[in-house]
């Protein structure tokens, strides 16, 4: 083991942060909340979950259940669920003369990530099963890994959606059930494990002022930590020369080791400065892998897939990664695809506790797909025009450059398009102190192209922007429609203290879901609550603000 002392890596903050909610969802909890912790009837658990008729449908035979005992149950039957939908799916991969190219490339996009979701119910049924009681950091673990389990589910269907057809109605079937397995556990879940955390937080707040001066107040300071805090357990080189250890990123990937859980420190990889003109996957199993290149646009990772031309947004992605742990520094990652052919990712993340620190991602629409889980990005430029940076992570980007483009004629730019799909998740993005200027093509254009901060996606979903700058190129209105009137009153769109021409909110949308907040909201957040980071981005060496500036 050595302990490498990284130059690029720097300072380091703490304090707090968690989800605030929607008028709809604060009722949704009260009455959850009025669920007796012991013992009560099916048909009133059912009743406070998304899918009450289903829940009693499928429940243990009795009268009377306890809270816990149901949680355990449908936890169970969502693993079954999960088990039986990826057995499925590997019958149908098995068969490809059957189905076309783009139904197999979707095929696939629901056996990675369904077998990811068999992990994840695993991990679930092994905590709660011989407890009924968690800590809050344990609940929070769980709390994402459940959430991510809806959004892999939805995102199999969105790949399907995109394919000529999908292989018939008995997968869509698996698909339904599961979702509705999976909803019912997380609304169960909350209920029955989070309950001791959310009191906590209640009480936290009813002590409002003193409480948010003080976070305010050390917000403001970085603490310096000695970047040697951070401790890699192997360095391998990438060069193209072939004078590295390895002549491709991919060669580096596959060498690092198993499921190291992170005990030993970073498996690092240097990329030194070049194109590399490589589609990387970074699979479940090669944890704690640290990639660190020589700079934006010396270290350039490079694609060109797209939906357009066959593949699912999903599998179109130049850089992708699901492994714990991971961290990128000082690498561009691009798709040259163009706007022309539409999706096009540059990077998707499905890691937990994943950081991209001093990084640029390229391309057009859909850009930046923060797939799942808890992201944090810091320092980092965006780039991109429809729906540029997207996905159902719980993140954050922290001292960004947000930079659109000129998109074709006849569309318009949303920065984000956040796909929470269901009202239990803790998943949403945060932008925090960033800078949202325009890319140069599009501030020498001839001013007619309509940027906003966002559109609903799904059905819950959350964006806040705070602290951050706004150039005049925003519409005044900050904030557009994804079809008629879907979403506008269960999202939650929020704005706190930001600046410049663009951050006017006195002629903003009008939507039920449209919030201007106060720092009592807006410390939910921050990096310290909304992604737990103060327990995990210290190991990283990458800087951050735990709270408010």
């Amino acid at each position: 083991m050595v302990l490498c002392n990284l130059s690029v890596l720097v300072k380091i903050s703490m304090a707090i942060s968690e989800l605030s909610i929607t008028l709809f969802m604060v009722y949704f909890l009260i009455n959850f909340a009025s669920l007796a912790s012991s013992s009560s009837s099916a048909d009133t658990i059912c009743n406070l979950t998304p899918y009450p008729t289903f829940c009693e449908s499928n429940s243990p035979s009795k009268d009377q259940a306890e809270i816990h005992e149901y949680g355990r149950f449908f936890a169970s039957k969502s693993l079954s669920s999960s088990k039986k939908f990826l057995s499925l799916v590997s019958k149908y991969l098995k068969s490809p003369s059957k189905f076309s190219m783009s139904t197999m490339l979707a095929l696939q996009d629901c056996h990675l990530i369904g077998d990811l979701n068999i992990d994840f119910w695993s991990k679930t049924l092994h905590s709660i099963n011989s407890t009924n009681t968690l800590s809050s950091s344990e609940a929070e673990n769980l709390h994402s890994l459940i959430s991510a389990t809806l959004t892999n589910h939805d995102t199999c269907l969105d790949s399907l959606q995109q394919t000529a057809s999908s292989p018939d109605d008995d997968l869509l079937s698996h698909l339904s059930n599961g979702t509705k397995f999976y909803s019912i556990s997380l609304a169960i879940f909350k209920r029955g494990w989070t309950n001791k955390v959310n009191k906590e937080r209640k009480l936290a707040e009813s002590n409002n002022n003193l409480m948010y001066e003080r976070i305010i107040r050390r917000g403001r300071k970085l603490l310096q930590l000695d970047p040697d805090n951070v401790v890699v357990n192997q360095l391998v080189v990438v060069n193209p020369d072939g004078s590295g250890n390895y002549t491709t990123i991919n060669d580096a990937v596959s060498a690092a080791p198993n499921n190291t859980g992170g005990i030993n420190g970073f498996f690092m990889i240097y990329v030194v400065a070049g194109i590399y003109e490589e589609y990387v996957s970074v699979p479940k199993y090669k944890q704690y892998l640290m990639m660190v290149g020589d700079g934006i646009n010396q270290t350039i990772i490079t694609g060109n897939r797209s939906v357009a031309a066959g593949w699912t947004t999903f599998n179109s992605a130049t850089f992708a990664v699901v492994a714990q742990g991971f961290v990128a520094v000082n690498i561009t990652f691009r798709n040259t695809a163009g706007a022309i052919n539409h999706q096009a990712v540059a990077l998707r993340s499905g890691a937990d506790l994943s950081a991209f620190y001093n990084c640029s991602f390229e391309g057009y629409q859909d850009t930046l797909y923060t797939h799942s889980l808890r992201q944090f990005y810091r320092n980092c430029d965006i780039y991109g025009t429809v729906d540029f940076i997207f996905g159902n992570a719980a993140v954050v980007l922290q001292d960004c450059n947000i930079y659109p483009r000129l998109p074709l004629d006849g569309q318009f730019n949303a920065i984000t398009a956040q796909g929470r799909t269901d009202i239990n998740q803790n998943t949403g993005t945060s932008i925090h102190n960033c800078n949202i200027t325009a890319a140069s093509d599009l501030a020498t254009s001839n001013g007619t192209t309509k940027t906003y901060l966002g559109r609903p996606w799904k059905q819950y979903s959350t964006t806040v922007y705070m602290q951050s700058f706004m150039d005049s190129f925003i519409d005044p209105s900050g904030w557009t429609e994804w079809s008629g009137d879907f979403a506008l009153d269960t999202l939650y769109y929020a704005e706190f203290d930001n600046q410049g021409p663009g951050s006017n909110t006195s002629n903003r949308v009008t939507w039920l879901g449209y919030h201007v907040i106060n720092a009592t909201d807006a410390v939910n957040f921050t990096v310290s609550l909304y992604i737990q980071g103060d327990a995990w981005l210290p190991a990283t060496g990458v800087p951050y603000y735990a709270d408010l500036l």
